[in-house]
């Protein structure tokens, strides 16, 4: 009797495709590895076609440029609904509250590692996702881990931090081993035609030089006094949401008399009064934390994860790791504790915890604990 072998399919898998050059690289490498390749472009935002914001049209197009270039069939999907839902209304009620989100570790995931992952999975029949993101993934004794990119300028561990275990097992990171440097070296070899486009920045629907302006439209601003730590009046803010702990820039209270020549930073923001404080000089104790509240945790591998244990974090993105102490509060809160003062820890953003590549997961910033409390 003659046996014949069933022709085994290679595993097929869908690429985040932006219309920039790390998601079209990712795209030719794994297609290069003998993957089924299909490209997935989302549209996430509605109001984007005009000058104000980042618009989708130009990324579509490019995404369908390259996606014709590699000949891969490319598929378009609008989460706009979802994003306004999971994303956006957590953005604004951020604000409101005076604190400082980063949607863009949101739409990871509840748009990347969700809603396109399972209509990936279940709808177009994949055996993968994959997306140009600079990190990892290893399976140690059928266990697996999200790490850090090999080229550490550009990791971007702290936005995947909330990444489910299964997502994990189901999304490859063809980028993870490589430096931004080789990859536009690879895109310029295949004449990609994103080769020379630019990353993009900030929030992923919003040109920063527009960020007034677009929380204008969703949120009432008022403009409130600025005021020092020692209580005197400084000027007038444009309104809290536009500041964020840390800033310096905008405050527009420089060379006031009796006081240096040293540049202003915002120290906290009071929502009941509509006050923002500052005080002078980057390294001012007023600025410094000792530790931090932490909600909403993310732990990627509980088993790693205990009551009170060592390990580094990172308060904001490309940020040096800091060794700390955990100790857990409760369930979905625990305190930080630095091991040295750190400064401009700011409610709202997050908290990326880490032994030594391994990224365990992470929270949202829910107080930060001053060196030296304000008494205003």
């Amino acid at each position: 009797m003659i046996m014949i072998k069933k022709k085994i399919k290679n595993p097929k898998v869908i690429v985040a495709m932006s219309g920039g050059v790390d998601s079209s690289v990712s795209a030719w490498l794994l297609k290069r590895k003998n993957y089924q390749v299909e490209g997935l472009f989302m549209k996430n935002w509605e109001e984007d076609d005009n000058s104000e914001y980042c618009g989708s049209k130009k990324d579509l197009k490019d995404a369908k440029k390259v996606c014709k270039q590699l000949n891969i069939y490319l598929h378009t999907i609008n989460f706009s609904l979802e994003y306004w839902n999971y994303v956006f209304k957590n953005f604004l009620s951020e604000h409101k509250f005076g604190r400082t989100p980063n949607p863009d570790i949101l739409c990871n995931k509840e748009i990347k590692f969700r809603f396109f992952l399972n209509f990936s999975i279940k709808v177009l029949n994949a055996d993968f996702i994959a997306t140009g993101h600079y990190v990892r993934k290893k399976e140690i004794l059928k266990k697996i881990y999200l790490l850090k990119g090999r080229d550490l300028k550009k990791d971007q561990s702290y936005f995947l931090y909330s990444i489910t275990n299964y997502a994990l097992k189901k999304t490859l990171f063809p980028l993870g081993n490589f430096c931004k440097k080789e990859v536009r070296k690879i895109a310029k070899k295949l004449d990609l035609v994103v080769a020379e486009k630019k990353d993009s920045t900030g929030i992923c629907f919003i040109n920063p030089k527009n960020f007034k302006l677009f929380l204008k439209k969703y949120l009432e601003v008022k403009e409130g006094n600025i005021i020092s730590v020692k209580k005197k009046l400084l000027g007038k803010h444009s309104g809290l949401v536009n500041y964020t702990i840390g800033q310096r820039k905008g405050l527009k209270i420089g060379g006031k008399k009796n006081f240096s020549s040293k540049p202003w930073y915002v120290v906290e923001k009071h929502i009941d009064t509509n006050s923002l404080i500052v005080e002078q000089g980057i390294n001012n104790i007023y600025l410094m934390s000792k530790g931090c509240l932490v909600t909403n945790l993310s732990w990627i591998n509980d088993y790693l994860v205990c009551d009170s244990f060592e390990c580094t974090v990172k308060t904001r993105y490309q940020q040096k790791d800091i060794k700390c102490v955990i100790n857990k509060v409760s369930q979905d809160l625990i305190k930080v504790r630095f091991k040295k003062p750190v400064s401009s820890v700011t409610p709202g953003q997050s908290a990326v915890f880490y032994l030594k590549s391994i990224c365990l997961g992470g929270g949202i910033i829910k107080k930060r604990i001053a060196l030296k409390k304000i008494n205003i």
